[in-house]
């Protein structure tokens, strides 16, 4: 990530059917933030099993999603608004770590 990057929890739950249109909308219209500002922007589902993560570069927005097969991710009890984290949390919170406390958690060792 690009010095001076915020990173951004949406909280409260998401409709991961949302892709860039749906999500950049979001951000400017319920966060009141700008999505092509260059800063992350983390949403969870309901289940809290998937992240999507938004990310303006400059040249065009950037959507990621994560998915883990056993747990949740760890996130703000804050019903409505947006929690702020390092670029070092978000990268325990990608890896299902809690990001307050880390600590690893449980990973496939094979697929099926």
């Amino acid at each position: 990530m690009p010095a001076g990057v915020k990173v951004w929890l949406a909280t409260g739950h998401t409709d991961m059917r949302k892709g860039f249109a749906g999500l950049s909308l979001q951000v400017q219209e319920i966060l009141r933030l700008d999505p092509f500002s260059g800063h992350v922007f983390v949403f969870r589902g309901r289940r809290g099993d998937r992240l999507k993560v938004l990310w303006h570069d400059g040249q065009g927005a950037c959507l990621f999603m994560k998915r883990l097969e056993q747990g949740r991710f760890l996130w703000p009890s804050v019903a409505d608004g947006v929690v702020t984290i390092s670029v070092g949390q978000l990268g325990y919170l990608l890896e299902g770590i809690d990001w307050r406390n880390p600590q690893k958690v449980w990973r496939p060792s094979r697929a099926g």
